[in-house]
């Protein structure tokens, strides 16, 4: 250990070294002299109704309106329904993602539906309502167009239980049935119920000379063509149970009166007929088909003009029907629904047109050539169209049929913004 090394400490003593006065640097501004303060914190503004900042706000309105037809739409009621039943699909997609079984079952079902209109649709491509009503009631006094009324469906402009068909296009769905009935013989029904020639005669007869009516007498047919026209689907029987309920009423909400309601079935036997509300509770609800007419139930009788042919005694009368009616119902009802819960994402019910459209489409790709040639190389962009619900549920309907189909049955209302143009309301 050296002998300059101790444990005490060392007295060595540091001083601040001085500052040079004259390089101190002074503010020649007579603000300087002043006290500084700190600076005032002010409250920030709070929105008002409580809402924040950024949440959207509500559309501006510019004004309603009143009839979706644009320069294309005619006039015309006849050519008007031509229109609608033009533009009601979409062109199938070249890479939407569906095979051929699928692309089969689309066109399959495509061209199974009737050739319809709703009267919805038509008022909401009309400028004045009165005088659409007006065309349309002189076009079935000549027999041009007639109108199906499908019980429990509702009745009036806004519901789904009245449809207009032309009646051309209906002898078309006759001349159909016909010709089918040739090739495969016996047109899949059982042996013996055969739709005949003379039957569909009849049919377009009475088409022909009761241009408003509805029902068909039941002595009009005998007991085999009756079978063999409900089954072909252009006959239903008329129950008495129907009733022009909202399908969209609630079950609790139903008229107790009814036979399909909860307090009338809840008190039937369990396994009876009353316990599913009767016979004729599929055409109380606006089912069809030959339900509610059995051949074990015909009161049978001798025909005065045709010995030996038995004629329906019992059962009421026949209503005009057409095939796949149906089906045709429940896509429209589906798809108004699923545009109303797309519109309910929204706040306030409201969106604009171009963000409703794209949402029916499901977002799918882009078809700028941009995403072509991504296309092209494998790589796809956004969703393919095969696998969104427009095509899986909807068999591809256009977005402008639904929105038709919606405010013409007062659904919804189209206004006019500044800034985002169109736009669509919830009523």
């Amino acid at each position: 250990m050296p002998y300059t090394f101790t444990a005490a400490p060392s007295s060595r003593v540091t001083k601040p070294r001085m500052k040079n006065p004259l390089l101190k640097r002074t503010s020649s501004s007579p603000s300087s002299m002043l006290p500084r303060r700190k600076p005032l914190q002010r409250a920030q503004s709070k929105p008002e109704n409580g809402e924040r900042e950024d949440e959207p706000c509500r559309l501006d309105n510019l004004g309603i309106v009143t009839s979706l037809a644009g320069i294309s739409t005619p006039s015309n009621s006849v050519q008007i329904i031509n229109h609608i039943k033009a533009r009601i699909y979409d062109d199938i997609p070249e890479r939407g993602g569906m095979n051929s079984t699928r692309i089969a079952e689309v066109l399959n079902f495509r061209r199974n539906l009737p050739s319809v209109t709703t009267s919805a649709h038509m008022h909401a491509l009309s400028n004045s309502s009165t005088t659409m009503e007006r065309e349309i009631a002189s076009l079935m006094i000549k027999g041009v167009l007639r109108k199906v009324i499908i019980p429990g469906r509702g009745i009036g402009g806004s519901s789904i239980g009245e449809v207009l068909v032309l009646v051309e296009d209906w002898v078309l769905l006759i001349k159909e049935a016909r010709l089918e009935s040739q090739i495969k013989g016996t047109f899949s029904l059982p042996e013996g119920n055969s739709i005949s020639d003379k039957s569909l005669d009849k049919y377009i007869e009475y088409l022909n000379a009761s241009p408003l009516a509805s029902v068909i007498p039941k002595a009009f047919f005998t007991a085999s063509e009756a079978t063999a026209l409900m089954q072909a689907g252009f006959l239903t029987s008329l129950s008495p149970y129907t009733n022009s309920t909202n399908i969209f009423t609630r079950p609790y909400n139903a008229s107790s009166s009814t036979l399909t309601s909860i307090a009338y079935i809840s008190k039937a036997a369990s396994g009876s007929e009353a316990a599913i509300g009767g016979e004729g509770a599929v055409h109380g609800v606006g089912g069809g088909g030959p339900a509610g007419l059995r051949v074990d139930d015909f009161k049978r009788e001798l025909s005065l003009e045709d010995p030996g042919q038995p004629i329906i005694k019992g059962g009421g009368d026949f209503q005009l029907s057409l095939p796949n009616i149906g089906s045709f119902l429940k896509l429209l009802t589906s798809a108004r629904s699923h545009l109303m819960f797309l519109l309910s994402k929204s706040k306030y019910n409201e969106a604009p047109l171009y963000l409703l459209r794209e949402r029916w489409d499901g977002g799918v790709a882009a078809d700028d050539p941009a995403a072509k040639s991504m296309n092209l190389k494998g790589q796809f962009l956004g969703v393919l169209p095969g696998r969104t619900r427009k095509w899986k549920q909807f068999y591809g309907l256009k977005f402008d049929w639904v929105l038709a189909e919606c405010f013409g049955a007062g659904l919804v209302e189209v206004f006019e913004t500044r800034s985002v143009g169109r736009s669509v309301r919830a009523v």
